[in-house]
């Protein structure tokens, strides 16, 4: 009987501890990346298929500057393949036909050649291969949370302020993305001024009934984000969201300031992107200062883990 009541303790304490740990690794069907090949629509309006981990590295290459530390290249790498794998993982549903295409509306993608153009036949050689390390170290990888692959949003530079929370860009919240230091030691890298004369506005705008010059009340920060960048921006008696704006006008990111002077309307811009997930260049600061692929992207997804990839 004591023997019974010993294993029977033992199998209750295997449960407890085995069934928390298959949830949290959300058990489907396992896949090798070996057997993942991603449909790429190319800029000729043809589908090429390729392996995820090969495709990887035109991702990277693309993406961030070769230049930059390995293990900021390995974060790179390891949210590239993320949002490639989640793409995949959507085949059956609404199928387009591609999985993603060579631009940054999904993932910007260079081609052999491209590179080549691109670094120089003496330093191809040299940055292919360090790409390749980048992608080989973390062959697999993805970042996960709540059971799926999250949505590995990245982008270059968050400037002077902290990263986004996803529902201040986008409306829908991520609890991963949300407002952390950008990493950046240098929050002035990115800082750009535009100048944009009564008719650019008219243009860009899309405004038909405007008949006054432009006056100092033209331009107003209407609500800014938990993060201090504008959220809402009035222009020309209109309230338009930033990202709106940002995208009407061509400006690099919505930290922004802006001023009328005389007939031109001056804005200034601070950083560049989005600025919800990884911050590229505050990954490479942190990479400097030591950190590797795993903290980087850690610090920059809260609450998320870095797993094998796992497909249904």
């Amino acid at each position: 009987m004591k023997k019974e009541l010993f294993w029977l303790i033992i199998l209750s304490s295997l449960l407890v501890l085995i069934i928390p740990w298959s949830l949290d690794h959300w058990q489907k069907g396992k896949i090798s990346t070996k057997d993942i090949s991603i449909r790429v629509l190319m800029a000729d309006g043809k589908v090429s298929s390729m392996p995820l981990e090969g495709y990887l590295v035109g991702v990277v290459a693309a993406e961030m500057p070769a230049e930059f530390e390995l293990e900021a290249l390995k974060a790179q790498a390891i949210a590239a393949r993320t949002y490639a794998v989640k793409q995949y993982s959507k085949r059956g549903s609404a199928d387009k036909g591609y999985d993603v295409d060579t631009t940054v509306k999904t993932q910007a993608w260079l081609s052999n050649s491209e590179l080549r153009n691109k670094w120089g036949l003496l330093n191809y050689f040299r940055y292919r291969s360090k790409l390749e390390k980048a992608v080989q170290e973390t062959r697999g990888l993805v970042l996960v949370a709540n059971g799926d692959y999250i949505d590995a949003f990245y982008h270059s530079s968050s400037g002077r302020k902290p990263t986004e929370r996803s529902e201040d860009v986008w409306g829908s919240p991520r609890s991963y993305l949300q407002n952390v230091s950008s990493g950046e030691t240098n929050p002035d890298r990115y800082v750009e001024t535009l100048k944009f004369s009564r008719e650019d506005i008219i243009k860009k705008m899309g405004i038909t009934n405007l008949s006054h010059p432009l006056l100092s009340g033209d331009f107003s920060i209407v609500s800014r984000t938990a993060a201090g960048r504008a959220k809402t921006v009035k222009l020309l008696g209109k309230v338009y969201e930033a990202t709106q704006l940002r995208g009407l006008l061509g400006l690099p990111s919505t930290d922004i300031e802006g001023v009328v002077q005389g007939d031109y309307l001056i804005i200034t811009a601070y950083g560049k992107g989005h600025a919800v997930g990884m911050s590229q260049w505050g990954a490479n600061d942190l990479a400097r200062q030591k950190m590797n692929s795993q903290e980087i992207l850690y610090h920059f997804y809260p609450g998320t883990k870095i797993m094998q990839v796992k497909i249904n």
